[in-house]
């Protein structure tokens, strides 16, 4: 039995209404229609943007690899480096081997789309790819959380910094977000794979973005596509009520410090998480929402380029706000790279 959706709120009907917006025949000769499940996707990159892709593709590209170089840094520098295996820094270690993936997984097949035009992808890739994305974005809203929790254990009650942040309760913390992503993720995850793909395999996106793919899908998108608004929201909002919360407690104890160069490096420390934070949150719910809007309000390279910056900035601002802004980090860092780039050029001489 069908699901009548009469009466829904406008952004249901025009989510509706806006799979047939764009027709694949537009876009070139080389896209056509497939009669049963493809074996393989094609990624159209931003659409109407295709003859500027060369151009668009520096700045991606250039991103691409700072978010992998400098991601692969934290996470080596963090794990050679025993003075920087505290809680703050693992929880940042985390979070960049998860970047590293993203940038991996779904950064450079969208990098080459641009600069090469290598628009397949395969119908499992692709899966892996939202599957990732999803399960991803999950766990980093939950990193963020926990790592606002860090930062009010440190500045509010210093002395119960280690006792409280023991090594099991850090175990704990990381699993439960790994946990809590992937109870909340499996089921989208398993809605997207039972969608039935018997009409054009056309994707107006730069990568296996999940609305973009419903929109292809022979059967109603709009029960996957409402779990997916309705679960990041609930997410999301969550945690940054929580993030909020705690960033309000951090901010009255840091002013009532009596010393402002004590002040200062609080309030500067602090000012590192804000700023991820909002790369990670604005961007991401700003891509989400528009999605829903429809093109009748937002364009669909306007769409497609939101959720494009949504992958490429927080990957790439991590290192560099981290690495830039954490004394102790940038220190690792540079004596990690002094005794590799030494220890080589002694063994080639």
């Amino acid at each position: 039995m069908g699901i009548n959706f009469t009466g829904l709120h406008p952004s249901l009907t025009s989510f509706m209404d806006n799979r047939q917006e764009v027709s694949p025949v537009m876009l070139g000769p080389d896209y056509n229609h497939t009669m049963e499940t493809p074996a393989s996707f094609l990624l159209v990159g931003i659409p109407g943007l295709q003859s500027s892709h060369l151009w668009l593709a520096i700045s991606p590209s250039a991103m691409h690899i700072i978010a992998l170089l400098g991601n692969i840094l934290i996470v080596t520098a963090i794990w050679m480096d025993s003075t920087l295996h505290e809680p703050m820094y693992c929880f940042l270690c985390f979070l960049a081997a998860v970047d590293i993936v993203m940038a991996s997984l779904v950064v450079s097949k969208m990098v080459r789309i641009f600069c090469s035009g290598d628009s397949s992808i395969s119908f499992s890739a692709c899966f892996i790819q939202t599957c990732f994305v999803h399960l991803a974005t999950a766990v980093e809203t939950g990193l963020l959380l926990t790592m606002a929790f860090d930062c009010y254990i440190a500045i509010c009650k210093p002395l119960h910094y280690k006792r409280i942040l023991m090594p099991q309760v850090m175990l704990g913390m990381s699993m439960a977000i790994t946990i809590r992503a992937i109870t909340a993720m499996t089921p989208l995850s398993w809605m997207v794979n039972h969608l039935p793909f018997c009409g054009s395999n056309v994707v107006l996106h730069s990568y296996c973005e999940h609305i973009a793919l419903a929109r292809l899908a022979c059967a109603d998108p709009v029960p996957s596509s409402l779990y997916s608004l309705i679960g990041s929201s609930i997410m999301v909002g969550s945690d940054v009520a929580f993030i909020a919360a705690s960033y309000i407690l951090i901010i009255r104890a840091v002013f009532g410090l009596s010393s402002k160069t004590a002040q200062l490096k609080a309030l500067s420390t602090c000012g590192s998480y804000v700023g991820v934070m909002a790369l990670y949150y604005l961007p991401g719910m700003a891509s989400t929402y528009v999605a829903w809007l429809g093109q009748d309000v937002v364009p669909l390279h306007t769409q497609v380029l939101l959720a494009d910056l949504y992958m490429i900035i927080p990957a790439t601002s991590n290192p560099i706000i981290y690495g830039m802004r954490t004394k102790q980090l940038l220190e690792g860092i540079w004596s990690y790279l002094m005794h590799f780039l030494f220890d080589h050029s002694n063994l080639g001489s």
